[in-house]
């Protein structure tokens, strides 16, 4: 189940398990975990755990983004009509 603990809690490192994940799969269990929150679907203790999963996918995500963002590039023509690419700016 999406919502199971990892063994670290939501302060600690991202788990291996985690940390394999791509950004896709890991938005779409913590989509999951937010659905289930939201509709009570788990016992009390399930849903600590699972908060603390879904607290550690996002960090995940988080660093997925930063990580792509950094490798944007903005290629442009100069006046010599060579090409060139730089790192882009985006805010």
């Amino acid at each position: 189940m999406a919502a199971e603990k990892s063994g670290e809690d939501a302060g600690g490192k991202i788990p291996a398990d985690i940390k394999k994940m791509n950004f896709e799969d890991a938005l779409v269990e913590l989509e999951e975990i937010v659905g289930d929150l939201e509709q009570g679907a788990n016992k009390l203790d399930e849903a600590i755990g699972a908060y603390e999963r879904g607290t550690l996918l996002k960090k995940h995500c988080e660093a997925k983004l930063r990580e792509a963002k950094s490798r944007i590039e903005k290629i442009s023509v100069g006046p010599d009509g060579e090409a060139s690419a730089e790192p882009t700016e985006i805010s």
